[in-house]
């Protein structure tokens, strides 16, 4: 059974660490590989990421497997969120092995951050080791295939599209070669993810669908979004990060080519998109457990298809599990309390 989730690549496990209230509005999620690590690659692309080892997915260089992948709030004073989940994974013995002893490992645990700072209330409130460690024992703590939490929690949590509130979704298929292909989200783009005239995300535009609001609820809704906006008074430093994972058996440079065409899902979904305010960043993971077909030389290509088209549902699943916020640190409404479940 499938949850229409990154889970259901096997193995891939989730979990988020969130921080609301107190002045805090943020958190972190991570993507935890089976044990032994999953094959990885990175594809920047905003004008201003905050990154952290994505040298080392160059396929280039040494390193083939990674064991986790961390998604935080806090912009790049987040990115010590990796710490935590780095200092999990050398107790568990995982990483790179260094040295004769198995205990001597290092492991490479590549993270990218969006920008919240401040939205809670307090500058200062952001994530740090200790909320990786939460994040990354959550994912361990939960059970093979698991459902993953949407909307405001983890790294989508202080997550915001403009004047409206974004957060995490997520979105799986399973292919005709029996491969399946899986996307996780945090949208928090200076872009917008709602088609100006007429409300509708365009995100499900380009999947064809074809219900739109009525006149009055947009109108309704362009006027709370330019109250809400003008509350806020806070600069569009924005960032979209996803994981794109597969159980295909993908080297680093199909995995690289996989996070690349998996930024054509942010650009279905959000317009603009690739901002010098943003910091949109791809990751892709592939188990291996699925050979791609040995005969067909464009066997990755639907697979390539796959993940953007997972990457933009899973857009649109984020800003509609997204709830609204009214705080100290601004006022975001969710698309659903300005349009409902159309």
């Amino acid at each position: 059974m499938t949850v229409d989730a990154l889970t259901d690549v096997a193995g891939l496990r989730v979990g988020h660490a969130t921080r609301t209230g107190g002045g805090w509005l943020t958190g972190t999620t991570v993507v935890l590989a089976p044990e032994g690590g999953a094959v990885a690659a990175v594809d920047v692309r905003g004008g201003g990421p905050g990154t952290k080892e994505t040298d080392a997915l160059d396929p280039r260089n040494l390193v083939q497997k990674v064991e986790a992948v961390v998604l935080t709030g806090g912009s790049a004073y987040g990115l010590d969120a990796a710490s935590g989940v780095m200092a999990w994974l050398e107790e568990q013995g995982r990483g790179v092995r260094v040295g004769p002893d198995p205990t001597h490992v290092v492991p490479v645990v590549p993270a990218a951050c969006v920008f919240d700072l401040g939205r809670g209330g307090d500058f200062k409130a952001r994530p740090d080791a200790a909320t990786g460690r939460a994040a990354v024992e959550a994912a361990a703590a939960s059970e093979p295939g698991a459902p993953v939490a949407e909307g405001c929690v983890g790294a989508g949590t202080g997550a915001t599209v403009g004047p409206l509130k974004g957060g995490i979704g997520t979105a799986s298929t399973v292919l005709g070669s029996g491969i399946t292909v899986g996307a996780l989200v945090v949208c928090n783009a200076a872009g917008s993810v709602v088609e100006p005239t007429t409300g509708a995300l365009y995100g499900e535009l380009a999947q064809g669908r074809v219900g739109l609001p009525a006149r009055e609820v947009h109108e309704a809704a362009r006027r709370r979004l330019t109250e809400a906006a003008a509350k806020s008074g806070r600069p569009p430093l924005n960032t979209t990060l996803a994981v794109v994972a597969t159980d295909a058996d993908l080297t680093k440079a199909q995995a690289q080519k996989l996070a690349g065409t998996a930024h054509d899902g942010f650009a279905r979904a959000v317009r603009p998109v690739h901002l010098l305010n943003d910091g949109d960043t791809v990751f892709a993971l592939a188990t291996g457990a699925r050979p791609l077909a040995p005969t067909d030389p464009l066997a990755l290509n639907e697979v390539l298809a796959a993940g953007a088209d997972l990457v933009t549902r899973a857009i649109v699943r984020a800003v509609r599990a997204a709830g609204s916020v009214d705080g100290p640190g601004g006022s975001w409404p969710s698309y659903g309390e300005l349009y409902g479940q159309l």
